[in-house]
């Protein structure tokens, strides 16, 4: 499951907002704002271009796209 809010904060930590986020990835801007709001379809090409935008260490990766929510 996509930790939304871990990759809401590393953008915002990069200073960046949606729309050069998107920009920075290679994708469509209403891509992204869909896929922030129903995370489950993130494809791994998206992941990957979103770590890269985001210059994500493997970990900060791992705990945005793997993370388990136990309750």
């Amino acid at each position: 499951m996509v930790n939304v809010n871990k990759l809401r904060a590393k953008m915002v930590e990069n200073g960046l907002n949606v729309e050069t986020t998107a920009e920075k990835a290679g994708m469509n801007k209403a891509t992204l704002y869909r896929r922030l709001n129903n995370p489950e379809e993130i494809t791994i090409g998206e992941a990957d271009a979103l770590v890269s935008a985001l210059d994500m260490s493997g970990g900060e990766a791992v705990a945005v796209f793997f993370s388990q929510i136990v309750a």
